[in-house]
Parts: C-alpha cells; structure tokens; sequence
C-alpha cells in the first residue's frame, strides 16, 4: 500500500511538472509573439551632417519624416542635447530614436546620481551607444537609426558616428544617410579646421541645399544645432534659399540614352 501511495504521488509531481513546463512554454511564445519591435523601419528621418569648427561642433539636420516615399511629417525634431557636454543627431526610424533618447536619459541620471562633481563626456556617450546598437543587432533586433554624436568637455572636441549595426568611427566631419555620398565630398574639399561659426553654418547649409536638390525625403526645414565649452544652442526652423531652373532640372533626360 505505501509503494502504491509513493507511485500515485509521484505521478502527480510528473504531471505537474508537465503542467507547469507547458505553461511556461505557452507564456515564453505567447510574450514572444506579443513583444513590440521595430521589424522595419516606418517613419524615417534623412541625413544629418556634423563637422567640428574652431569653437566646437556644429550639426545640421532637416525637420521631414517620411512614411515610405511619403513625407508625412515636417516638424520632426532630429536634433537633442544629452547631457552637459554632448549633442546627438539620428537618421532612421523615429521611434527607435525616441528608445535611443530614453536610455540616454536613463544613463544621464544614472551618472548625476553619484553625485562626484562629474558627468559624462561625448566620447563616453558615443562608446555607450556603439554597445548598445550592437547588442540589438546581435539580438537580430536592431534599432534602426544612423547617430552623429558631438560635444565638448574640458576644452577638447569630439565627433562620431555609428550606424545601426554598431559600426562606429570619430572623424572631424561625418554625415549619414544620402549625407555621406552627396555631403561629404564637399567637407572633403571644403572643410578646415580654423573654421569660424559663419563658415561653418554656411558649409553646412551648401550641404543640405545639395541634399534638398537630389534626395527625395529632404524637406526644406532644417535646424543647425551648435555646442561649445559653453553650452549647446538648437536654433529655430528656418528654409533655405534655392533654385530650380538648372538646365538639368527643366531637362532631366536630355542626352540619356534610353531615356523617355
């Protein structure tokens, strides 16, 4: 009789071993399945072009949001101080930048919590989010955002990009999205380093008036954003000049052959 009651007993616990195991299993999938993520990116920002400047760093970016090949939102806001000393930029998905933006606030208060008189600088930041982007993309989950990121701290500049899949590099100027194709040979030609503040919103602005002429999700609504030992500056939306009676533009096609 005991060894009777020891195996009804024991087929119990199996059963409820079982039970429990399904159950577990049942709400991995199910949470697995209800999870949020970006699977590919919606509504997306252009370029964003960073140089640095004789005082500090300078960053332009325009205001569009594009939802396919639709631009859907004129007033999106690419550009956000982090910290005391940093200033960051992101092409991409703007919700997955607006994730970037809350574990970036996560880590500032973080760092103010210890209270020890210091705070973290561009370059800190920058190596932070070269993990975290990697993380995510080893994860087959990644955040779909191109970053400029900049800033000043003790005297000393720092500028860096990274893209979506953590790859990263610090550079005197840096671009993301059509930026790097269509900007950069500009700043290759045209950057210095004692650049004055003038020169460089104007190199900027010849930038994103190239951008606005050949890239389809360029809106003509852009913020410079400038930050120094002294403190950072976004300015206000503002529209460039420009002009669409280049030759090219009125006859696109003429002398391609093959074309319509």
């Amino acid at each position: 009789m005991p060894s009777e009651q020891k195996l009804g007993s024991a087929i119990v616990d199996t059963v409820f071993a079982n039970m429990v195991s399904s159950q577990n299993e049942s709400s991995l999938l199910s949470s697995e399945g209800d999870s949020q993520r970006t699977q590919y990116p919606y509504v997306t920002g252009t370029s964003v072009i960073g140089i640095k400047y004789k005082d500090g760093i300078l960053m332009a970016a325009d205001m569009g949001g594009s939802y396919g090949s639709t631009i859907r939102y004129k007033s999106v806001e690419r550009l956000k101080q982090v910290g005391k000393h940093s200033l960051i930029g992101a092409s991409g998905e703007i919700s997955d930048f607006q994730e970037i933006l809350r574990y970036l606030d996560e880590l500032i208060l973080h760092d103010s919590m210890w209270d020890d008189g210091n705070s973290l600088g561009p370059k800190e930041v920058h190596n932070y989010l070269t993990r975290v982007l990697y993380n995510r993309r080893n994860k087959f989950d990644p955040l779909w955002n191109s970053l400029v990121l900049g800033g000043v701290k003790n005297g000393q500049k720092y500028l860096g990009s990274v893209s979506m899949i953590g790859v990263h590099f610090e550079d005197d100027h840096v671009a993301t999205g059509f930026g790097n194709h269509l900007a950069r040979p500009i700043l290759r030609e045209e950057w210095r380093e004692d650049l004055t503040f003038e020169e460089g919103v104007k190199l900027l602005e010849k930038c994103m008036r190239n951008l606005l002429y050949r890239d389809r999700s360029a809106v003509n609504k852009l913020q410079i954003a400038k930050i120094t030992e002294e403190g950072l500056t976004i300015s206000q939306p503002y529209s460039l000049k420009t002009f669409w009676n280049f030759a090219a533009f009125k006859n696109p096609t003429v002398g391609a052959e093959g074309s319509w």
